[in-house]
């Protein structure tokens, strides 16, 4: 099968697209025809190998698993003797754990736990939509979101913040949304009740104050959201933040016991894609798709989600012709697409 083969830490330079075996599924897994994966934070981190730290988990010296991607949409192909919730032909989406190869490339095996079977009249495109929504729904259940709960989430056109806004007002919290002013329609569209554009000065002179602050993108700190915090609320950070400084600030909260700042990690995979489909059908979830690259151009993909640009979800469209090389560039929304290739 051709899959994107990464061997040893680096840029993007170091992806490269070719033959793979085909895996087989153990008893509890699905073996899962790609049509559609994603490229995002999470995989730019863990093609660098940063922070170094993170190489105690996915390999000291070079990468434990040579095929990255934790989205996945697709078909399934073959099933373990296990499974009974699924069955061939199914068209699921979910996610790919950490510790075996992920999704992009033609096929991969997944628990039958974390797939989930897709909403009718969804495309395999609009489908990987799990992992900035799981990263986002950490930080829900750590700051417990609630009905009424006024949260600002900063960076809410990412990956992560236009999950966070839409599964935030799904849980009847009120949404503050900071984004630059070219997103300021699409989170307004997500069901933001109030958004700010940082672009057209100090957002954090609003005047207001929140029981919870998301830095969503890693690009603000707890200093400078401080002033923004109700007595006893919390700053939630999505990555480390300029030279750590997020983990010196959580390892200072939990001595100093105030709980003040947290880096909330997901702690499930299984049943995650089933609670999304359930949001999704109910009208209160979708997917925000920046771009979409055929399987060819994967290191283009990287780059640019390295640039911290990008807005949603990139799409890596496997079953996409290698011989088109170029993204589709989509208009977040209700817009439609244009060939930017």
């Amino acid at each position: 099968m051709r899959a994107a083969i990464v061997t040893r830490y680096g840029s993007p330079d170091v992806v490269t697209v070719g033959e793979a075996p085909k895996p087989a599924p153990a008893a509890d897994e699905a073996l899962i025809r790609v049509h559609a994966a994603s490229v995002n934070r999470t995989d730019c981190g863990e093609l660098r190998g940063h922070p170094f730290f993170m190489r105690l988990f996915t390999g000291l010296r070079r990468p434990r698993r040579t095929i990255l991607g934790l989205d996945v949409a697709g078909e399934v192909e073959a099933l373990g003797d296990a499974v009974t919730a699924l069955s061939v032909g199914d068209r699921v989406f979910g996610l790919c754990p950490s510790r075996s190869n992920g999704a992009q490339a033609d096929y991969v095996c997944v628990p039958a736990a974390t797939v989930a079977t897709m909403p009718a009249g969804l495309r395999f495109d609009e489908a990987v939509l799990c992992e900035g929504a799981l990263y986002a729904n950490a930080v829900l259940e750590r700051i417990g979101v609630r009905p009424g709960l006024d949260i600002m989430i900063y960076g809410a056109s990412g990956a992560i913040g236009s999950a966070m806004v839409q599964l935030a007002k799904a849980a009847g919290a009120r949404v503050t949304a900071v984004v630059a002013k070219e997103r300021l329609e699409l989170v307004r569209s997500l069901g933001a009740d109030c958004v700010v554009d940082y672009t057209a000065g100090d957002f954090t002179l609003i005047g207001e104050t929140f029981d919870a602050v998301v830095d969503a993108v890693g690009k603000t700190s707890f200093f400078r959201c401080r002033k923004l915090l109700k007595a006893g609320a919390v700053f939630a950070a999505t990555d480390l933040g300029p030279g750590a400084q997020n983990l010196a600030l959580v390892i200072w909260s939990t001595i100093a016991r105030s709980n003040r700042v947290v880096i909330p990690t997901p702690r499930r995979l299984a049943g995650f894609a089933a609670s999304l489909k359930r949001l999704m059908e109910a009208g209160q979830f979708r997917a925000v798709v920046d771009r979409k690259y055929p399987l060819a151009a994967i290191a283009d993909a990287y780059r640019y989600v390295e640039t911290g640009q990008k807005v949603g979800i990139v799409v890596i469209d496997v079953a996409r012709s290698d011989e088109e090389t170029g993204p589709i560039v989509l208009t977040p929304g209700p817009a439609s697409a244009r060939s930017s290739g």
